[in-house]
């Protein structure tokens, strides 16, 4: 199979999850705050975390890194859909809730992304 082939694959499979799990996480809460794409994103940050951390110890490999890291992770992860919800916020006189959820998400998928460094360097 082709590295962009494995790519697509694993974009696809991404998107579903990314889909089902934040679908699933938005149907238990309540409110407008998108805990679902919130969700979706910080575990996707601390997957690129790990494969950050792979990559720095040179066991990882440019095709698990194109794989994982851009095609699981790019079809999981959404910036996009984070700057249409925090419009949809704000145009539902939501503004203050808007920016609370952009400075959550921010922190969040970088906490999320150094655990998972932090995690893989720290047991090498």
């Amino acid at each position: 199979m082709s590295i962009a082939l494995a790519v697509g694959v694993a974009g696809g499979i991404g998107a579903v999850a990314r889909y089902l799990l934040a679908g699933a996480v938005q149907d238990r809460t309540a409110g407008l705050f998108p805990f679902g794409t919130l969700t979706v994103n910080v575990i996707g940050s601390f997957i690129l975390g790990i494969l950050a951390g792979v990559v720095l110890l040179h066991t990882g490999s440019a095709h698990l890194k194109a794989v994982v890291g851009t095609g699981f992770c790019g079809g999981l992860t959404t910036w996009s859909t984070v700057s249409w919800e925090t419009i949809r916020l704000a145009e539902e006189d939501a503004a203050t809730l808007a920016m609370r959820y952009l400075m959550v998400t921010l922190g969040a998928n970088l906490l999320a992304g150094g655990i998972g460094l932090v995690l893989v360097l720290g047991i090498a």
